[in-house]
C-alpha cells in the first residue's frame, strides 16, 4: 500500500534548467552592459566552468567569475549582474503543468509527500516558497540534512524516517535516472522517472514507470494501490 510519495525538486516540480540558464544569461547582459569587455560567450564558458567546479548552487559564482577575468571585483558590474539575475529568477522559476493539480490531488488520496534534494536547504526551501507549494510537503529533506548525495541512501532513509513509513510503502518521483531512481530503487521504493524533465536523453530509466506530465502519477499510485 503506497503512503507517501517523494519527489525530487530540481527538473522534477520546477525547470531548474531554464531558470539557470535564463538568469546567468541576464545577469551576463547586465554586466557586459556595466562595462565588462567581453563576449557573451566567453562569459558564459567561464561562468559555468565555475560552477562545474563549486557546484550549480553556488552563491559567489559572479564574484569568483569577476576575480577571474578582471583580477578583482569590480563592485558595480557585480551589483549589476546580481541584481539582473534575481530579476529574470522571478519570472522563469515556475513549477511544471499540472503540478500544483497533481499535489492537491494527491494529498486529497491522504497521501504523505515530501521532497528530497541535492539543494542547499535554504535554496530549496526558496524555491518551494516562491512556487507557492511549500504548504504541500511533510518533510524536506536537502544536502544540509544528511551531508550526502543522491544516490547515496542516507537522503531516501532520512525521509522515510520523517514520513514515518516504510520503502515498500513509499513512491520516488524523479528526472535523473542515475541519482532519482538508482538511489529509491536500490532501499526499495517504487519509482517514477519524470521523463518531461530529463536534461540528458535518457533511454533506459530504470524506473518502474515513465511519465510525461506529472498527473499522470495519480493513476500510476491508484495501479499499485490495486496491486
Amino acid at each position: 500500500m503506497v503512503k507517501a510519495v517523494v519527489f525530487d525538486l530540481d527538473n522534477t516540480l520546477v525547470n531548474f534548467t531554464k531558470f539557470k540558464s535564463v538568469s546567468v544569461e541576464a545577469a551576463i547582459q547586465a554586466m557586459i552592459d556595466a562595462g565588462l569587455d567581453m563576449t557573451p560567450e566567453q562569459a558564459r564558458q567561464r561562468i559555468f566552468q565555475i560552477y562545474d567546479t563549486r557546484g550549480i548552487e553556488y552563491q559567489e559564482v559572479f564574484d569568483d567569475f569577476l576575480r577571474d577575468v578582471l583580477g578583482y571585483v569590480d563592485y558595480r558590474i557585480l551589483a549589476n549582474g546580481i541584481i539582473a539575475y534575481r530579476r529574470a529568477r522571478e519570472g522563469v522559476l515556475v513549477s511544471y503543468p499540472h503540478v500544483n493539480m497533481a499535489l492537491l490531488k494527491l494529498a486529497r488520496m491522504g497521501l504523505r509527500l515530501a521532497v528530497v534534494s541535492d539543494a542547499p536547504r535554504l535554496q530549496a526551501w526558496m524555491r518551494l516558497v516562491q512556487l507557492g507549494v511549500d504548504g504541500f510537503f511533510d518533510a524536506v529533506v536537502t544536502f544540509d540534512d544528511t551531508g550526502r548525495r543522491k544516490p547515496a541512501p542516507e537522503p531516501f532513509q532520512k525521509a522515510l524516517e520523517l514520513l514515518g513509513i516504510t520503502a515498500a510503502e513509499c513512491v520516488m518521483v524523479g528526472d535523473w535516472a542515475e541519482r532519482d531512481i538508482v538511489g529509491a530503487r536500490e532501499i526499495g521504493m517504487h519509482t517514477v522517472f519524470a521523463r518531461y524533465g530529463d536534461a540528458f536523453g535518457t533511454k533506459h530509466s530504470g524506473a518502474d514507470f515513465e511519465i510525461d506530465d506529472v498527473l499522470e502519477l495519480i493513476p500510476v499510485i491508484e495501479r499499485l494501490n490495486r496491486a
